[in-house]
């Protein structure tokens, strides 16, 4: 018997990623689509046994998740402070995942400096240039025509109008540099990165689609006969919200009463202000309902769901919570955007308050047109944004990125030149701020 003198090599259990999400805010999924992507990304890196630590330097909100209990460190950071450095220092992740440009700005010099070979990922939400563009474009234009009841020609303003009017800003220009600074930036639009890659040049190696992600398609929605009422929803903190509330009020609502005067439309949002409450009233179906403790049940329970968005940028995730309801909705271009690629819309997408009105009747009358419309939101939904799908596209990515990073850095010249440059500036600023804090 021919003995075998090599030892046994014992397979060693493998490393676990070590993430560090820094948040602009502490997570609230029930108050916002921003947060709770961000708790679908959570969600995705829980799957792979990534070891998750969440920093920011907001304060708690009211609805803030409660990370503990799915195993997440908590850790409270300050702006401006070295205090950072060792905490990040210390902790050594692998990758980490800045919550908007905004703490990328903050942040990214001292993960650069500390932690070189971390991959940096931004988590965008949406492109905030583009939704401040169009919220500028959308006041001048009621400013010269307060009257204004058609938007159709600022809601199909193409790709190149669009550039001329966003690259002016200052804020475009720290995004857009912030977006280069980062190894990969994640992106809720495919409209969006068409506009980064075509108009800005921003490298398509640099962008990730990762949209709202749910898993599965509910079975069984609630049918047209046992539901009633109208549904509006979202944050009222997001002024896209808030002037969609407005115009309801003012031009789109009167005009669904005229037709069906018993209507009611039912108004919940997160926040709440004194301005928002002011709006109701009963005798004329108007109702503010402030926060829902079951955003999903309310929308389960509606007929239809008005989403009239005039501006805005991303994704909606009233919208989508209107689909895994079977919730119809009647919305906007703005609204729609990068949400059905070419499957039909479940329910009606218009640009007028007229147009709006009409849809939102039809529908709310016509069983069979609401049928069909609850039917394309199933497809729509196992088509696009599915979480088993989009999980694994973005945790490839990731691995892959991070197997050559080296040469994706040195691909991305743009990104090492503007991380010299700000990142210098960004760091004297905040040694500044911190200098003087410790003399007052």
């Amino acid at each position: 018997m021919i003995k075998n003198d090599v030892p046994h090599q014992q397979t060693l259990p493998q490393a676990k990623t070590r993430l560090l999400i820094i948040g602009y805010v502490w997570p609230e999924p029930r108050s916002s689509a921003a947060s709770g992507h961000v708790m679908q990304l959570i969600q995705c890196f829980l799957e792979h046994d990534w070891e998750i630590t969440f920093a920011s330097p907001a304060s708690e909100g009211e609805h803030k998740a409660d990370l503990k209990s799915l195993g997440i460190e908590e850790v409270p950071i300050e702006l401006n402070s070295s205090s950072f450095d060792a905490f990040v220092s210390e902790l050594q992740p692998d990758v980490v995942l800045f919550d908007q440009f905004l703490i990328e700005e903050q942040f990214g010099w001292r993960v650069e400096k500390h932690c070189p070979n971390a991959l940096r990922v931004l988590e965008t939400s949406d492109f905030q240039s583009l939704r401040h563009t169009r919220h500028q474009i959308i006041k001048d234009h009621l400013n010269s025509s307060p009257e204004a009841d058609d938007f159709k020609d600022i809601f199909e303003m193409d790709n190149s109008r669009l550039f001329e009017q966003i690259a002016v800003s200052d804020l475009a220009q720290r995004e857009v540099a912030s977006l280069y600074r980062c190894d990969l930036n994640l992106m809720i639009s495919d409209v969006e990165i068409e506009l980064l890659s075509s108009q800005f040049g921003v490298p398509k190696s640099l962008l990730h689609w990762c949209p709202l992600m749910i898993d599965g398609v509910p079975d069984n929605p609630i049918p047209f006969e046992q539901r009633e009422h109208f549904l509006c929803i979202g944050n009222f903190r997001h002024a896209p919200n808030w002037d969609a509330v407005l115009w309801m009020k003012n031009a789109i609502w009167p005009l669904i009463r005229q037709q069906l005067p018993g209507a009611q439309l039912h108004i919940y949002g997160a926040y709440t202000p004194p301005k928002a409450t002011a709006l109701h009233n009963a005798s004329q179906g108007f109702h503010i309902m402030n926060w829902a403790e079951d955003a999903l049940k309310v929308m389960a329970d509606a007929r239809i769901c008005l989403a009239p968005l005039r501006f805005g940028a991303g994704i909606k995730g009233k919208l989508l919570d209107a689909m895994l309801c079977g919730t119809p909705s009647v919305t906007t271009p703005v609204g729609a955007e990068a949400m059905s690629g070419n499957l039909p819309w479940p329910g009606t997408v218009a640009s007028s308050a007229t147009d709006i009105a009409q849809a939102a009747v039809r529908l709310y009358q016509d069983q069979n047109l609401w049928n069909e419309a609850q039917a394309a939101s199933r497809t729509l939904l196992q088509e696009r944004f599915q979480h088993r799908q989009h999980c694994k596209s973005l945790i490839e990515r990731i691995e892959t990125l991070r197997q050559d990073l080296p040469r994706h850095r040195v691909a991305n010249f743009t990104g090492a030149m503007l991380r010299h440059h700000q990142h210098k500036s960004t760091q004297y600023m905040a040694q500044w701020i911190e200098a003087k804090n410790r003399k007052d």
